[in-house]
């Protein structure tokens, strides 16, 4: 990884989400610049409150969470051909590494069948394992 990919400003956010029978339910995590990580998950089931969580991430976490996103090499990526979002939901991201800002925005993906059915099979797979890693390292951590 490059020095500018390692020094420059970093930022992400990931959200999912719906409005449904039970309001508008969403999971969403934000790394801020200053290394704050904000966690929020929303589900109104059974009468659930909003989880709100804050925490200072190390300069050694910050730096493993640019490495992963250089080496999924998402910021190659177009979300033009993925789906759009639908009733079912929508998920977005948005990265800025360096001087490099991307921002994706697609419906909710319920399988990798919804991944290789798509228009653009390789960019989605990339997206998909990139969140699947983010939610399993960092969300089931932060409950």
């Amino acid at each position: 990884m490059g020095s500018e990919e390692e020094n420059g400003e970093f930022y992400l956010r990931y959200y999912v989400g719906h409005k449904g029978k039970f309001g508008h339910e969403f999971l969403e995590f934000e790394f801020r610049p200053d290394g704050k990580l904000r966690y929020a998950n929303n589900s109104n089931y059974k009468n659930d409150t909003i989880i709100r969580k804050e925490v200072y991430l190390t300069p050694a976490v910050l730096r493993e969470c640019r490495r992963i996103i250089a080496e999924s090499e998402i910021m190659k990526e177009d979300d033009n051909n993925w789906p759009e979002p639908d009733r079912v939901g929508r998920q977005e991201l948005e990265i800025v590494m360096g001087n490099e800002h991307i921002s994706f925005t697609t419906s909710k993906i319920g399988s990798l069948v919804d991944v290789q059915s798509s228009a653009d099979p390789e960019g989605l797979r990339i997206f998909y394992y990139l969140v699947q890693d983010w939610n399993g390292t960092y969300g089931a951590d932060l409950i």
